[in-house]
């Protein structure tokens, strides 16, 4: 299985360690295009902080993430697990897990990036600021600077097996499953039962649990019918629709009651 993630925008400090060592990554095929973004995130934002906080989409409050920009290639390193925080991070709450479930979560977590592409939560990764929205100077719109290179890399990364994408329609943009590649993906939105409507907290925060459900149970479905399946068994109201045409992904409906 591979878990497809959205990264936070808040992140926690770099570490006090060594700094990042670029050839260490996940999906190395990746590393050509990591480094246009990095070069020219870095000198964008050691030039011109204004000029910088206007591409990056900053208010003055975030001011100092253009200094952590200029200042990545020295920066501590620290598991990208640990690098990204808010909602879905903290119902995932990896830190938590026992050795087994953090050995899966090394194996098939896979978190996007604007920067980075895609990272595995155990890559060690200073603190940044770079949506997949932004569009740098000399490369244009993220999402499209990462489509080739990410379809080279992520059908190899998904190996034959079951492809959960947790991805926000930005992040989604940047690689989207083709062929059989999607006909062994699903998709999960995840709605308020009585008003059948999406609420940004509970989605994010229920996609963390359903991560750190699969990952602590030790559920391996191979499909996304052997999802659902292993998602109700583990007390998830899943609604699932198959697709009706060849090459498109499996889409999940998780009902949940409560808003938390």
């Amino acid at each position: 299985m591979l878990v497809l993630l959205p990264p936070s925008e808040g992140k926690a400090p770099s570490g006090p360690g060594a700094p990042l060592k670029p050839e260490s990554l996940s999906l190395p095929g990746l590393a050509e295009a990591r480094a246009a973004v990095l070069d020219e995130l870095v000198e964008l934002c050691a030039a011109d902080e204004e000029k910088a906080r206007e591409v990056l989409g900053l208010s003055e409050g975030l001011r100092g993430e253009v200094g952590k920009n200029a200042g990545l290639r020295t920066a501590g390193a620290r598991p990208a697990g640990e690098i990204y925080t808010g909602v879905l991070y903290d119902a995932l709450d990896l830190g938590s897990l026992d050795q087994a479930a953090k050995r899966r979560a090394g194996r098939e977590l896979l978190v996007f990036s604007g920067l980075w592409g895609a990272v595995g939560v155990g890559d060690r990764i200073p603190s940044y600021r770079c949506s997949m929205g932004v569009r740098l100077p000399g490369l244009g719109a993220l999402a499209g600077h990462w489509r080739a290179p990410m379809a080279e890399v992520l059908p190899e990364a998904a190996g034959d097996g079951l492809v959960l994408d947790l991805r926000s329609a930005a992040y989604a943009a940047a690689w989207k499953p083709k062929g059989e590649v999607a006909e062994r993906t699903a998709t999960v939105r995840v709605l308020h039962a009585p008003t059948r409507k999406v609420v940004s907290h509970f989605n994010k925060a229920t996609k963390g649990r359903i991560v750190r459900s699969l990952l602590t149970e030790g559920a391996a479905p191979g499909s996304p019918a052997e999802l659902v399946e292993a998602l109700r068994d583990l007390g998830y109201v899943v609604e699932a629709e198959a697709p009706t045409r060849a090459g498109r992904a499996w889409a999940l409906d998780v009902l949940v009651d409560e808003v938390h």
